[in-house]
């Protein structure tokens, strides 16, 4: 079942790493039989749906095509407020100012979207999360990224930073709103990373994206995720929408059990959104079982070992690897533990030293971390000298093998 295949090596005779894999090749027996092949299309220009717990990539369509962000940018801005949050720097009692510029740029003279905060008031940061969650409100967004950073411009700094923190790679924010700049783009995989990340890191204000309304200044305003309304199992997380990138969405839901995160955007009308995002959504729900690959613990595989008193060490991941496989699915499941090696002793047990990476024929799907199984203490003399003659005839081999 497990066969060790040789990797890509790179500059293996000045750095002596290897970029080694694993294959484990395991064939999936169809779930229904006899059953169409699954499959699924949506009129989003952009597209991507992740099961939340496995990580299961379902549908992937150009999710790294990079886009204006729109109000889905306040999903950052609400990342930062719950940090200084959790981290003791704010409370949701902090009360903020309502500046000129806050007033005139995302309250009520603005025509966008607004809490209609008034001016030279002072709002609570409960409040005002409310706001911008329920209501979108640029207003309350330019009034927390003052407060918290000293103006929008140093906020955004902070989003910035926040955003490589969580391991957002491609997405670059420039205002809290999301309101148009040529600066400001993301892309479909950085915001469903971000959706999955304030879920579960701050469950106590992720709460906040599935209420229904919230009032403000005696005006009454819903929620203005369609998706809550839908009796799809909705609880979060927001729309946007700008000329270039048309019509967007971040959404999440959960029905028995299993958890999906959805982001879409390229539609063409707000009505186009509300129904694609359904449709995905009652897609995955019926289109998918989840089969485990392994579990806790279990070993995946080896990685080879340099200088040490064995010349392998066992590999492992901390959680059962399952992933979401297609009910008709009928392709050769592949996995693959990627590593930079050998490794090189001595190792400690429980250290990280590469990936599981699981395809779906040519699709990329899931990626999980991998951990060293059990220490391996540096050799004697004779054994890293085995070793190094080991590397030296294997090594030229690994590297012709691209």
């Amino acid at each position: 079942m497990t066969e060790a295949k040789p990797g890509r090596t790179f500059s293996y005779l000045t750095k002596h790493i290897h970029t080694c894999a694993l294959s484990i090749g395991i064939l999936l027996t169809p779930l229904v039989a006899n059953a169409e092949e699954a499959l699924f299309d949506t009129k989003a220009k952009q597209a991507l749906m992740v099961e939340d717990q496995t990580g299961t990539i379902l549908f992937a369509k150009s999710p790294d095509t990079l886009i204006e962000p729109a109000a889905l940018a306040k999903l950052m801005t609400m990342e930062v407020v719950f940090h200084e949050l959790k981290a003791g720097r704010i409370s949701q009692t902090t009360q903020y100012t309502v500046s000129e510029n806050a007033w005139r740029t995302g309250g009520a003279p603005s025509g966008g979207s607004t809490m209609f905060a008034k001016l030279k008031s002072q709002l609570a940061v409960g409040d005002l999360i409310q706001g911008v969650i329920v209501q979108s409100a640029n207003d309350g967004c330019i009034i927390l990224a003052e407060g918290i950073a000293g103006s929008e411009a140093k906020f955004a700094e902070l989003m910035n930073a926040r955003a490589k923190e969580i391991g957002l790679t491609a997405s670059t924010f420039v205002n809290s709103t999301g309101l148009p700049d040529p600066k400001q783009r993301v892309s479909l995989t950085d915001l469903v990373k971000l959706a999955r990340h304030i879920k579960k890191e701050y469950p106590e204000y992720y709460k906040t994206y599935a209420q229904d309304n919230f009032t403000w200044n005696n005006i009454f305003q819903r929620n203005r995720n369609p998706l809550l309304r839908l009796d799809i199992g909705a609880d979060g997380m927001g729309t946007g929408y700008t000329e270039q990138s048309g019509y967007g969405i971040v959404g999440a839901a959960e029905r028995g059990g299993r958890r999906y995160i959805v982001a879409l955007s390229g539609l063409a009308t707000d009505k186009e959104r509300a129904e694609e995002a359904k449709r995905i959504f009652e897609w995955a729900y019926q289109a998918f079982e989840e089969v485990d690959i392994f579990a806790p613990n279990e070993s995946v595989g080896e990685a080879s070992v340099f200088g040490g008193v064995k010349s392998g060490v066992p590999l492992k991941a901390h959680e059962k690897v399952s992933i979401l496989v297609p009910v008709a699915n009928r392709d050769r499941l592949k996995a693959h533990v990627v590593y930079n090696g050998p490794l090189v002793a001595p190792l400690e047990a429980d250290q990280k030293v590469g990936t599981l990476r699981i395809w779906i024929g040519d699709a990329l799907v899931q990626e999980t971390p991998v951990y060293t199984a059990e220490a391996v203490e540096s050799g004697d003399l004779t054994e890293r000298s085995l070793n190094a003659v080991f590397e030296l005839t294997t090594g030229w081999m690994r590297r012709l093998n691209f």
